[in-house]
């Protein structure tokens, strides 16, 4: 394997997207959004011939140039996607890399008065974007939705609340199960702004910004509170409410019921038909997550058998958070195998 590059079967062609759900965002962040549309060995060749589309999300901080990361030793996910496609691993489709990133490190894939319209932004902008420019099949029983960590709780959430646009989704180590993944982290976000921001998280993100990313020990948990609570419990008029007692750490109930409200594994009731009428599910994590998003998987598992849903492709394996890109094309595989028909 060459370490600096492959030559694709198929191709990736790039787009910018002007959103008007977008514009205007309370964090100010750009609404012009870089898009990715990877199209199949062989799209050429059968001009006649219509495509599953399955979408890509990211992980929260991820921006979409960083697909091109390459693990050393390892390829990078566009090429991974190619060589499934090209080596006749999958049926082939149309896959596309959507650009959620925000000033904050991410959207969640929500519409939400701190961040910005994103949910609208992927559902009534980008998916009639590629609908219009590619041969899709453009019903939702051939379009599907893929992610990592806060991308594979976007892939959860958003077939859920749209379940009009999407009959298919692959989670890797979403969050889920909100009191196993992001309550212990309070206490450490609490101590951290006693210790280094006179409690103040507009101290932290002046700070944050004034310096390299992540040099502090305590930037993840602080940026992920801030993000997480712009996204599930910002107020119509923008305001940030924390769900945790910035001094004590101590839970403020009324808050983390706003949160609690969009996590996937309580969300699954409410949204039974939605889910029942999925034709792919995938959930899978590592059994050593560093966010124990094991225990999430696990949880909206068992919730799905709840609502009658068995039919769900699910798998603990020997990872932790990180380095998990080889588990990618299996979620596509099975996505593709099943939207194509």
């Amino acid at each position: 394997m060459q370490p600096w590059s492959m030559k694709f079967a198929g191709r990736v062609e790039e787009h910018v997207v002007a959103s008007a759900a977008l514009r205007g965002n309370p964090l100010g962040d750009p609404h012009e959004r870089p898009l990715w549309v990877h199209l199949p060995p062989g799209y050429d060749d059968q001009p006649d011939r219509r495509y599953p589309v399955v979408y890509e999300i990211q992980g929260l901080t991820g921006q979409l140039d960083m697909w091109r990361n390459r693990p050393a030793f390892r390829r990078n996910f566009p090429e991974l996607v190619d060589e499934l496609f090209s080596s006749g691993g999958a049926p082939p489709a149309i896959v596309v890399y959507v650009d959620c990133w925000t000033s904050l490190g991410g959207s969640q894939f929500l519409d939400s008065p701190g961040t910005g319209n994103y949910l609208t932004y992927l559902c009534d902008e980008v998916v009639p974007f590629v609908d219009a420019r590619y041969r899709t099949l453009a019903a939702r029983e051939h379009r599907g939705i893929q992610g990592k960590s806060s991308g594979g709780y976007g892939a959860m959430v958003v077939p859920m609340l749209r379940p009009d646009l999407w009959g298919g989704l692959a989670s890797h180590a979403g969050d889920a199960l909100f009191e196993a993944c992001y309550l212990p982290e309070f206490r450490e976000a609490a101590r951290a702004l006693r210790d280094e921001y006179e409690g103040s998280f507009e101290r932290f993100w002046r700070d944050f910004r004034s310096r390299p990313a992540f040099s502090k020990k305590s930037d993840g948990a602080l940026l992920n509170q801030w993000c997480m609570a712009a996204c599930y419990s910002a107020d119509p008029d923008g305001t940030v409410r924390l769900p945790f007692d910035p001094v004590t750490g101590g839970l403020v109930p009324e808050v983390w019921a706003r949160w609690l409200e969009r996590d996937p594994v309580r969300m699954v009731a409410a949204h039974a038909d939605a889910l029942r009428s999925m034709r792919a599910i995938y959930v899978d994590a590592g059994t050593r997550d560093d966010f124990y998003l094991d225990l999430g998987a696990e949880a909206f598992r068992r919730e799905l058998e709840r609502i009658g849903v068995t039919d769900v492709f699910f798998e603990l394996f020997d990872a932790t958070h990180a380095g998990i890109e080889h588990r990618y094309p299996i979620g596509l595989r099975h996505l593709v195998e099943r939207l194509s028909s």
